[in-house]
């Protein structure tokens, strides 16, 4: 039997994604090689004539199939990155996506300090707590990505973070101990901030379910078919779990407090209503102009 070569495989791969309908197939076919020979990618093309072992040809003729049937590679390599960290993820967990680091830049932000450490404190958030001693506090954490990346950047802050889901929180708390927070996230399994300690926390940060069911059609069909469902969906509207978070969020903040959450355009101004009892609104846009974060300060 003629040995199988590495360079050969990969092109039978992108070919069979692209008949697949796999958006970006290049990208899927090295990434999947990539997980299933532990190397990068300069390794793929620096050595096309690599024979696979059977092994390995089985391991990736596994996740091609996984992928060529929607399943996120994310799920199959059991990976993605956000701000700089690799984060364990499962089908237990929404997959961390680029946008969501707008929410962690908006709460950096207020507490005086952007991702490259300049000072830009405005007078309104000179009164907050500093950096130093700020409480934060991540509903809905999912991966723990924005509690993770929020430790990372705020060493002695004291980081609290909520789930409903059991599941997500093994996978949060994973996490936390693989970039060795596990001593710095405080985890509560809990709906929201139901029996969370009131004017409390200088922060109130979410990343919450946003969608609305009527949306659906709109909604790639592999974050329907794959995602947690109760992670992406918030019911008819896409309002119901952000109008139950927004009075819960006033009660945990101390005055002078931010909420923070993320968005969609199609719930932006609705979301500006709902906050029309705080201070200093603000709606942040996306890369694309969508509005992406609302954020708001506690009277």
């Amino acid at each position: 039997m003629a040995p199988v070569l590495l360079g050969q495989v990969l092109t039978l791969a992108i070919q069979r994604l692209s008949a697949a309908a796999v958006p970006s197939p290049r990208m899927n076919a090295e990434l999947l090689l990539m997980f299933t020979l532990g190397c990068d990618r300069a390794y793929l093309y620096g050595h096309p004539e690599r024979e696979l072992t059977d092994e390995e040809q089985a391991r990736y003729e596994e996740a091609l199939a996984q992928r060529s049937r929607g399943v996120p590679a994310q799920y199959i390599t059991g990976h993605q990155e956000f701000w700089g960290m690799d984060l364990i993820v499962s089908p237990a967990v929404l997959i961390p996506r680029p946008e969501t680091e707008h929410v962690i830049e908006i709460v950096l932000s207020h507490v005086g300090r952007n991702r490259v450490g300049r000072t830009f404190l405005s007078d309104k958030s000179a009164s907050m707590s500093s950096a130093a001693n700020a409480r934060i506090i991540d509903v809905g954490t999912g991966s723990g990505c924005i509690a993770l990346a929020l430790a990372k950047e705020l060493p002695h802050a004291e980081i609290h973070a909520t789930d409903i889901s059991p599941a997500a929180l093994e996978i949060a708390r994973a996490n936390a101990s693989r970039h060795q927070f596990e001593h710095r996230i405080h985890f509560h399994e809990t709906d929201l901030l139901a029996k969370i300690e009131q004017n409390a926390f200088d922060f109130v940060v979410s990343n919450p379910p946003y969608v609305g069911e009527s949306e659906e059609d709109s909604v790639q069909l592999e974050v329907r078919k794959f995602e947690p469902r109760n992670a992406v969906f918030a019911g008819p509207t896409g309002l119901e779990v952000i109008e139950r978070l927004i009075p819960q969020a006033r009660d945990v903040l101390k005055p002078g407090g931010w909420l923070v959450m993320e968005i969609s355009g199609t719930i932006a101004n609705r979301v500006q209503e709902l906050l029309a009892r705080w201070d200093d609104i603000q709606i942040t846009n996306d890369l694309q102009g969508i509005p992406r974060v609302a954020s708001a300060r506690k009277k």
